[in-house]
């Protein structure tokens, strides 16, 4: 089916947006509405080679964001009309395992899902209601961040916790950043020339939220979020992996109830409560105990989860960095495979250190372990999956 996608990505302050040619793959426009809310906020629109199309005004809410995008692509171009319009949504619990049209049932399942993801579904079912009055006869299509991860096998997903909690609560490993994951992993088999079903990876997704996947035959099989994006790997604010018991025991000592407990561990931890700041580029600037502290803990999580995959896997044919952190830092690259060269896993310096720009190879030319680069696409994802949905 030829035609133009309409990719948004609904957060809780913004609208990322892309117009996507399902032929071609080429990006008509681009752009993104951000500090939704707030007493000043932006909107700045990317079409052909022209000159950004900005506009600086308050939006109350992200009807005002979606109207004022629809302003852009009518002032400085190209007409949109899109032959779907395809939504990144978080979660899709047990519900959903693949992307699916929107209708009035699937709108009703997302809201029921929102105590799963409640900084994420609600905004981003906000973009689907928006965009089905802005475009009412053009198909919706919600695509999961969780569906990828529906693939896990019972021993991955199923927690250690009372029956009650797993079969009437949904207490359960759910995994996110299924579209990158997806994306990446069949660019990784491209990449070496081989086909997808017969690889074992080790997806590393780094960015603000980071992630560890491990992939076999293009299937996840166990990955390091759990029931929410918080368990696993450090991340920018939030803080992985930490003994739960830390909820009662500030309950007890501190008066800390378990919300304002939750909050802290996805807003307050992480790199920003060990070095002070949470964009990585700033830390590894820096050579203070905290910044040196905060890079060994957060490459030495990424090392444990290597390892312990390659164990699960049993045989690794490539590791995959993606995300902002894991295509452009090379010394987290590095720093975070030291001392598996007895696993065949190694970084070659003079590949691995040039932030160029695309897919690579950073390990040695004939590495028993490739490691790899792979920029991600999340939106071409998101397009190919809605795509696929209504043809």
């Amino acid at each position: 089916m030829a035609g133009r996608i309409l990719v948004l990505n609904t957060g809780s302050s913004s609208i990322k947006y892309e117009l996507i040619d399902v032929e071609t793959r080429e990006r008509p426009a681009r752009g993104l509405v951000e500090r939704i809310g707030e007493k000043i906020g932006r909107l700045t629109h990317r079409a052909g080679g022209r000159p950004p199309y900005v506009r600086e005004r308050t939006f109350s809410g992200h009807g005002e964001g979606l109207e004022t995008m629809m302003e852009a692509f009518a002032a400085a171009g190209p007409e949109p009309a899109p032959v779907a319009v395809g939504h990144r949504v978080v979660h899709g619990g047990t519900r959903f395992a693949e992307a699916v049209v929107v209708d009035d049932e699937v709108i009703a399942a997302i809201e029921e899902l929102a105590p799963l993801a409640p900084l994420h579904n609600p905004v981003n079912l906000a973009g689907i209601r928006l965009a089905r009055k802005v475009f009412p006869d053009v198909p919706q299509v919600a695509v999961f961040d969780t569906a990828f991860h529906r693939t896990l096998p019972p021993e991955a997903y199923t927690y250690a916790v009372p029956r009650d909690w797993r079969e009437r609560l949904d207490v359960r490993r759910f995994g996110f950043h299924g579209t990158s994951c997806a994306y990446v992993s069949r660019r990784a088999a491209a990449l070496l020339g081989r086909d997808l079903a017969g690889l074992n990876l080790i997806v590393l997704h780094l960015g603000n939220g980071a992630s560890a996947t491990a992939v076999s035959g293009g299937r996840s099989v166990d990955t390091s979020m759990g029931m929410t994006p918080l368990e696993g790997l450090v991340m920018g604010t939030r803080s992985g992996d930490v003994d739960p018991a830390i909820a009662g025991y500030l309950a007890r000592t501190d008066g800390i109830d378990a919300q304002r407990t939750e909050h802290a561990l996805t807003h307050r931890s992480g790199l920003l409560a060990l070095a002070g700041s949470l964009d990585m580029r700033e830390v590894r600037g820096r050579h203070d105990d905290a910044a040196r502290l905060a890079l060994d803990i957060y490459t030495r999580r990424i090392r444990k989860y290597v390892g312990a995959y390659y164990a699960l896997l049993g045989r690794v044919d490539a590791i995959v960095f993606t995300g902002g952190v894991g295509e452009h830092d090379a010394a987290t690259r590095a720093d975070s495979l030291t001392g598996l060269d007895r696993l065949g896993i190694t970084v070659d310096p003079a590949l691995n250190e040039p932030d160029t720009a695309g897919e690579r190879a950073v390990s040695p030319p004939g590495a028993e372990v490739p490691v790899l680069v792979i920029p991600t696409d999340e939106e071409w994802e998101i397009a190919r999956q809605a795509l696929a949905v209504i043809s």
